[in-house]
């Protein structure tokens, strides 16, 4: 009689992936995104290109703007400033605007 064998893949959550590959990145943005890589469904965040918007946003804001192939790619705002998000998940859109509110909420 031996000790049952539990496959650690199965039991442990995978948590998704935050790609670093800019070296900047809007205040703030960061821990939100590392709080969204922890829930269920989340593959891969990849904060992508920063610009500059007309409009002035006093508050950080996500808003999904269009799907991708494997995902969404989002649109984080504050200030004048905007930076493209890609996050690959399985997660349909409205799964995926309540977890990012839940990551910004935290």
């Amino acid at each position: 009689m031996g000790k049952p064998t539990v496959d650690p893949l199965q039991t442990a959550q995978k948590a998704g992936r935050l790609v670093w590959n800019h070296s900047t990145h809007l205040s703030g943005l960061i821990p939100i995104l590392e709080r969204l890589c922890q829930m269920d469904g989340i593959q891969t965040v990849t904060p992508g290109v920063i610009g500059r918007s007309k409009g002035h946003c006093p508050k950080m804001q996500l808003r999904i703007s269009v799907p991708i192939r494997g995902g969404y790619k989002v649109i984080a705002r504050q200030g004048k400033t905007v930076q493209e998000v890609f996050i690959l998940t399985p997660l349909a859109q409205s799964e995926l605007e309540t977890a990012l509110a839940i990551a910004m909420k935290c």
